[in-house]
């Protein structure tokens, strides 16, 4: 049964275009038709969840499979998610409007360690118990079969912090997708629809699903007395295996939004995994192999893409962009195909020692974008002790270039309290900026500016470093010694990370399943994650309590002292220092090689790396000693490559096609077409700035060729007349157009048509002249119908009455608040042309509302007559009180 959505998502509620799910490329597949009904639920909101890449690429692979539907569902915002609950109304997926408990399956991204608190908020919104062991109760005692037809779908989670440590989180989830998921999901989805049709118990599915290599079932499993794991049943494997799949970068190409999301662009993926060995990073160790994709695939990937969407932007993603060496032949080629485009090209973080003019080259387009680097540590040392493979000529050089190549602002990522880091190491961080910004100075140029980020240490697991932790007093008595020391250095702006999200993050992360009612707590406290944006104090009060509660505050003191700090215990040993108080002794107990032996909550998860392998490479680490890259170097021997989890996958660089040049804005006007469009059903929840974007890239998609302005950032010339409020309908829009060449006008109107939703209709396309002014500069009046309600009870003749006495009227005085916050009166009468009652409706269930058309002044220097001045009219001669119902704009009339 689907969800009355259109009395929740309306104009009143933040960005409401979020929740419409009418996105272009989305896939609406019969209900009916499919075997098992998915739905991918990113825990959070829209703009960060559509734009995700991973969510994009399971979301198209799951709905080509045949028989299986997948929908999506997000974190809706405060305002929707109190509407829900005053409602009564359960969180639904965005596409079909269905409530989540219709559906087979729901698929979380955990890919945080404090985002579970957003998950167990989609369960309660959804009505669905947070526990597994709650939704098997649940079932039992409402008399429901236990299988696929169930009162509650099944829920697993995905993702980097669920394949890392899956057990602060196991109570919430009946099981866990470890790994890459393009191949996963699908076999999960086919063992599904078999146990569907065999009419198997839940249990009996799960235990199926627990066959299939990278699914972990938590419920199969028991947790020692020292925190590892075991199976509790003899039919599922001790470990479970991490998945591998291959990107296809076809598949990247799908969901453009309508609202402006955190990567409003088209990303395609170059290559997973790295094989870099920063002995810190998690994506690094759990990614590997790393495998390139071919670069044809990518650049025919890129091409359909942006014709596809019509976005004027495209990211190259990887976790070592610089590391795909075929990186500068595919950006020159597909910024040689696409040069007439005004296309711009960026790339995340990447290698400061690989980045060279040819990189440079492709970057950016008439929009230069920002570069990020991670040099990590501010000394030679600490970058050798962390593997970084760093040196500081490289990274002078790597800066320099970015320089010479005109970038005058670089963000750059540090860290403090790696292991064995001194207070000189911490300071070599101001000392190596101060270093650049000498080495970068030219006549003529502005200095070299820096953004800098420089966040804690926090220990992951399957690392090097995941036996490794620091205090939180010495966290910020190292941002301190920081703080002093950029205070003399101009032109640098620093950002810190909060060190008690930095604690809460370490504890989360390497803990154990006594864990999940902290987190659980921690929600009913009202820690969401976007509270750690909103009330640092108050989430981290939340995160706090629901750890005294659980009796766990002891271990999360360790975290804040820093219960393992190996490097410092080895400098202790070597200088003979080792006290037999019973502290240190214990402390020293756990900072010894054998406390490395010590189970950990997530040694049941194969990664393929072998643990033997982290302890060595940690060792490694105290010694300073350098582990090369094995994609480009030798084997390092970390257990990964084999019949499990394949191997290296690198392919030689390509030539660098010349370049054809920089894109030139074509300014040329041949041709003016003024086209005449409406704004009906779910677009009139779309906002006036989503409008500008959409008409951007329907031109794109259709091929139409749009002339734009000069300057640095040329834009297409696209002229919107005016605005129209949010959630307003129209079917008397304008906009005009100028092309660099002719176009018949049946043609144009046509591919402009194609291109555009259905609810933005094209009514009316004429060519007007080149030297004619534009329609915004023309606007006289606008006609509207507009719906409103009396607070009162009323008669049809007494709104006719009341329409009679404003028009006799000669005088109707409104006080106006101008921007500079000055009051003036005007007569609204002045600005009034027409007033007619349509049709009025007495009933209970119209509340007693009737239309009124409108013909009002509507001239872009200020001499508006608003729909909201009729109701202020109305109640001048009514003295009864109005609302508001809609707003539907007929026409808007241009003079000569």
């Amino acid at each position: 049964m689907a969800v009355a959505v259109e009395k929740l998502i309306t104009s009143d509620i933040l960005k409401p275009a979020r929740y419409l799910g009418n996105e272009l490329l989305a896939v609406h597949k019969p209900w009916d038709t499919a075997a098992i009904r998915w739905v991918l639920t990113y825990p959070e909101v829209y703009e960060v969840g559509a734009s995700n890449l991973g969510h994009i690429i399971l979301y198209n692979i799951l709905n080509a499979q045949p028989r299986q539907l997948c929908d999506r569902a997000y974190l809706p915002g405060q305002d929707l998610a109190a509407k829900l609950r005053e409602t009564n109304t359960p969180l639904f997926a965005v596409e079909s409007k269905r409530s989540l408990t219709e559906f087979n399956i729901l698929g979380f991204s955990l890919s945080y360690e404090l985002g579970a608190t957003n998950i167990l908020e989609m369960l309660d919104l959804a009505g669905i118990p947070l526990t597994w062991r709650e939704r098997q109760k649940a079932g039992v005692a409402g008399g429901e079969s236990t299988n696929l037809q169930s009162q509650f779908p099944l829920i697993f989670a995905g993702g980097q912090t669920a394949t890392s440590n899956p057990e602060p989180y196991a109570d919430f989830f009946d099981f866990f997708a470890l790994g890459d998921g393009e191949e996963l999901l699908p076999e999960i989805g086919l063992v599904l629809e078999e146990g569907k049709q065999a009419g198997l118990s839940r249990e009996h599915l799960l235990l199926d699903l627990a066959q299939i290599p990278g699914v972990y079932v938590p419920q199969f499993y028991e947790m020692a007395e020292d925190g590892s794991v075991h199976p509790r049943r003899k039919d599922v494997p001790k470990r479970i295996l991490r998945r591998v799949a291959t990107p296809i970068p076809a598949y990247s190409i799908g969901l453009v939004p309508y609202v402006e999301t955190v990567h409003d662009r088209l990303t395609i993926e170059i290559r997973r995994g790295c094989t870099r060995g920063c002995r810190f990073c998690q994506p690094g160790m759990l990614t590997r192999p790393a495998r390139d994709v071919e670069p044809d695939k990518v650049v025919e990937a890129i091409e359909q893409g942006m014709r596809a969407t019509g976005y004027n932007e495209f990211s190259l993603l990887s976790l070592s962009c610089s590391d795909y060496l075929s990186l500068p032949a595919v950006g020159m080629e597909i910024k040689n195909r696409l040069k007439n485009e005004n296309i711009s090209l960026t790339l995340p973080s990447q290698r400061v020692d690989r980045f060279d003019e040819n990189i440079a080259n492709i970057l950016g387009g008439t929009r230069q974008g920002g570069l990020t680097f991670a040099p990590e540590a501010g000394t030679q040392r600490m970058r050798d002790i962390v593997n970084k493979g760093l040196t500081n000529e490289e990274l002078l050089r790597g800066v320099k270039t970015a320089w010479e190549q005109g970038w005058d602002k670089i963000k750059l990522y540090f860290m403090i309290g790696l292991p064995g880091e001194t207070d000189a190491d911490v300071l070599g961080i101001a000392e190596t900026v101060s270093w650049l910004q000498r080495e970068c100075r030219g006549k003529g140029r502005k200095p070299l500016n820096f953004n800098l980020t420089i966040s804690n240490f926090t220990p992951k697991p399957h690392t090097p470093f995941q036996w490794h932790s620091v205090s939180t007093a010495e966290f910020k008595r190292k941002q301190n010694l920081l703080r002093q020391e950029f205070r003399r250095i101009k032109g640098v702006k620093v950002n810190f990370t909060d060190v008690r999200i930095s604690a809460m993050e370490d504890f989360v992360g390497r803990g154990d399943r006594n864990l999940g009612k902290v987190v659980r707590r921690a929600w009913e406290l009202g820690a969401g994650m976007d509270s750690w944006y909103e009330n640092l104090d108050r989430a981290f009060s939340a995160w706090g309590d629901a750890i005294a509660q659980a009796d766990l505050e002891w271990k999360y003191r360790q975290i804040e002292n820093g219960e393992w700090n190996l490097f410092h215990a080895e400098e202790q040993k070597s200088a003979g220092a080792e006290e037999n108080t019973p502290l240190n002794t214990q402390h020293l107990a756990l900072s010894t090689p054998h406390s490395l032996d010590i189970p950990l909550p997530w040694d049941h998860i194969d990664t393929g790396i072998d643990k033997k392998w982290l302890k060595e490479d940690l060792q490694r680490a105290l010694e300073a000693a350098i582990v090369p890259d094995c994609s480009f170097e030798g084997c390092s021997h970390c257990g990964v490559c084999g019949t499990d989890f394949g191997h290296n996958v690198v392919i030689e660089s390509l030539a660098i096609p010349k370049f054809a040049g920089e894109f030139v804005p074509n300014t040329t006007k041949a041709q003016r077409l003024r086209v005449w469009f409406g704004k009906q059903g779910n677009m009139a929840l779309m906002s006036h700035l989503d409008l500008i974007r959409l008409f951007d890239r329907v031109v794109r998609r259709a091929g139409l060729p749009i002339a734009f302005t000069g300057g640095f950032h040329p834009m297409p010339r696209i002229s919107l007349a005016t605005a129209l409020a949010l959630g307003a309908t129209s079917s008397g829009e304008i906009a005009d157009f100028e092309l660099t060449v002719p176009v018949e006008v049946d043609t144009f109107r046509e591919q402009l048509a194609r291109e555009m939703p259905t609810d933005i209709p094209i009514y009316n396309v004429e060519q007007i002249d080149l030297k004619a002014s534009a329609a915004t500069q023309l606007l006289e009046s606008a006609e509207y119908l507009i719906t409103v309600t009396a607070l009162a009870e009323t008669t049809p003749i007494q709104w006719q009455d009341w329409i009679d006495t404003i028009k006799a009227k000669e005088e109707l005085w409104y006080e106006h608040t101008t921007k500079s916050g000055k009051s003036q009166l005007i007569n609204l009468r002045d600005r009034l042309f027409e007033l007619e009652l349509v049709e009025t409706h007495n009933s209970i269930a119209e509340s007693m509302s009737s239309a009124i058309r409108y013909l009002g002044s509507y001239r872009q220097d200020g001499l508006l007559l608003r729909p909201e001045q009729i109701l202020f009219m109305l109640e001048a001669v009514a003295n009864v009180e109005f609302q508001l119902l809609h707003i539907h704009r007929n026409r808007l009339i241009l003079g000569v």
